[in-house]
Parts: C-alpha cells; sequence; structure tokens
C-alpha cells in the first residue's frame, strides 16, 4: 500500500491556499500519495494525525515571532498565524505518534518552535558575522551553496557524503534547537541549515528546497524523499 502523504499548504491574508506542484510531484516520484492539507480548525490535527502515514511541512510565508518570545523585527515579512498554530498542533501530534516528518524551509522552523525551540527572524540584520546569500537570484533547481553534514547522522547516511550543494530560498532560519532535535547541517556562514530527531524513526528538517532538485534529477534529494517515504509505510 502507498503511504498517505499530508503536505502543508501556504496561507495569505484571504486565507488562499496555495502549493507548488513539485511538492505533490516528489512524492509521488517517491511512491506516496500527497494529500493537500488546508490550515484547518484547531482540534481537528489529532485526527488527521491518525489518518495520516507522513506530513511534510511544506515552505511559504514567515512565522509569527510572538510564538517564541520575541517582537516583530522591522525586516518580518507576512504571516498566517492561523497556519502557524494548526501546523504547531499537527507536529505535537505526529511526533507523539512516531510519525514521519519532513520540514523544508519554513517547516523546518515551524518543527523547531513546535516543540519550544526559537529562530532569527531576519538572519541579515540579526547574525552579527557576514552570511552568504540564503535567497538565491536563480532557478528553484539550481544549487546555489554548500552545507556541512554531520558525518554520524541519517541526513549523512542518506546523502552518502558530508559535504553537498543545496538551494536557497529564506531569510529565517532556525536559532536556538532543542531537544528531541539536533544540529546536523550548516552553511559555510554557520547558519543551520539542516536538523533531526534521534528519538523518531524519521524526523527531518531541511533548510532548502529538496523538492524541485527531485523532481529535477537531483540524486541526494531523491533519496531523501525515498526514505522520507519509505519510513511511513
Amino acid at each position: 500500500m502507498k503511504p498517505l502523504i499530508g503536505i502543508t499548504a501556504n496561507v495569505d491574508f484571504d486565507w488562499k491556499h496555495t502549493l507548488g506542484n513539485d511538492y505533490l510531484q516528489a512524492v509521488i516520484q517517491a511512491g506516496g500519495i500527497p494529500i493537500i492539507l488546508p490550515a484547518g480548525v484547531i482540534g481537528d490535527a489529532a485526527h488527521l494525525a491518525k489518518k495520516l502515514d507522513g506530513l511534510v511541512l511544506s515552505g511559504g510565508g514567515d512565522i509569527d515571532p510572538t510564538l517564541f518570545g520575541d517582537e516583530p523585527h522591522q525586516k518580518l515579512g507576512s504571516i498566517s498565524p492561523g497556519r502557524d498554530h494548526y501546523e504547531i498542533e499537527l507536529i505535537q501530534h505526529m511526533l507523539k505518534l512516531d510519525k514521519p516528518i519532513l520540514a523544508i524551509c519554513r517547516g523546518i522552523q515551524i518543527l523547531n518552535i513546535a516543540v519550544e525551540g526559537d529562530m532569527y527572524q531576519d538572519i541579515y540584520s540579526q547574525i552579527d558575522s557576514p552570511v552568504i546569500q540564503h535567497t538565491q537570484n536563480a532557478v528553484r533547481y539550481h544549487l546555489s551553496h554548500y552545507v556541512q553534514v554531520e558525518k554520524n547522522s541519517l541526513l549523512a547516511e542518506i546523502a552518502g557524503q558530508v559535504q553537498f550543494k543545496v538551494n536557497s530560498f529564506h531569510h529565517q532560519a532556525v536559532r536556538k534547537v532543542v531537544q528531541p532535535f539536533e544540529v546536523v547541517a550548516r552553511s559555510s556562514d554557520g547558519v543551520i541549515e539542516a536538523i533531526e530527531s534521534k528519538l523518531h524513526k524519521f524526523v527531518v528538517g531541511v533548510q532548502w528546497h529538496p523538492e524541485p532538485l527531485a523532481v529535477h534529477g537531483d540524486p541526494i534529494s531523491q533519496r531523501i524523499f525515498q526514505r522520507f517515504i519509505q519510513s511511513s509505510i
């Protein structure tokens, strides 16, 4: 049986839900059945978590900083509080059930916040040392910069190497990482690029976007989705 994979949708000010086709195609390509998840009603997440075999947390807008005790930074972009709260609840239920989660870009940030971690609202103004370009001016499947991966991590096992190139489309990033997560990859400027749980069978967050890379044939990105789907069966 193919696993049912929920993929969260982005939400704008008018509650318009959108999701890039690459998310769907990457899941299908890896052997799963994608289900687009709207920002639902608080309280429904527990029921939904029981039905899903795995969860992809997609990218999108910024995250409400009051969720981790910060005031809004002047560089903060548009936020979707309804999406934030619903995804946090869904994440918490999926973690309790030990169901696989693949968190992408914004997804890695809300994943960390769901367990009371925090994040930079804007890396370019909140990190003192110089940072590389993390919002590339190139097509989504272009490999923009390198990440260095911890050698004993699940991500390194999947990739088959400890350094590889990724794409990059973000101005926010994970800051304080708390249990059960550990930092397993960084870019050359020290920005956190991946986290994973050592207490769950597959909970991995990546700051880049593997879905367009997988669809366009990048083998590491394809293996990330394949391992995620295998863990969901």
